[in-house]
C-alpha cells in the first residue's frame, strides 16, 4: 500500500488531481494532512531514561590459554 500524503499547503486542487489520477489503482491511497500542530507538546524524552549495555559481563579472570 501507498500513502500519498499532500500538505495543506498544496491545497484541495492537487489533492483532486492526485485522488483522480490514482483512481483506478487500489495500492495508492491519497490523504490531505490536515493537522494544525504537533501532537508532542513536551519534547523531554521520557523522563529519566538511562541507557545501559545490555551484553553480558564477562567472567573475572583470565582467557589466555
Amino acid at each position: 500500500m501507498i500513502y500519498s500524503v499532500v500538505p495543506p499547503e498544496l491545497g484541495e486542487e492537487v489533492y483532486e488531481r492526485l485522488v483522480e489520477r490514482y483512481k483506478d489503482n487500489p495500492n495508492i491511497t491519497v490523504i490531505m494532512d490536515r493537522r494544525k500542530a504537533d501532537r508532542r507538546k513536551d519534547r523531554s524524552g521520557g523522563g529519566g531514561r538511562e541507557t545501559r549495555d545490555r551484553r553480558r559481563r564477562r567472567l573475572p579472570g583470565s582467557f589466555d590459554v
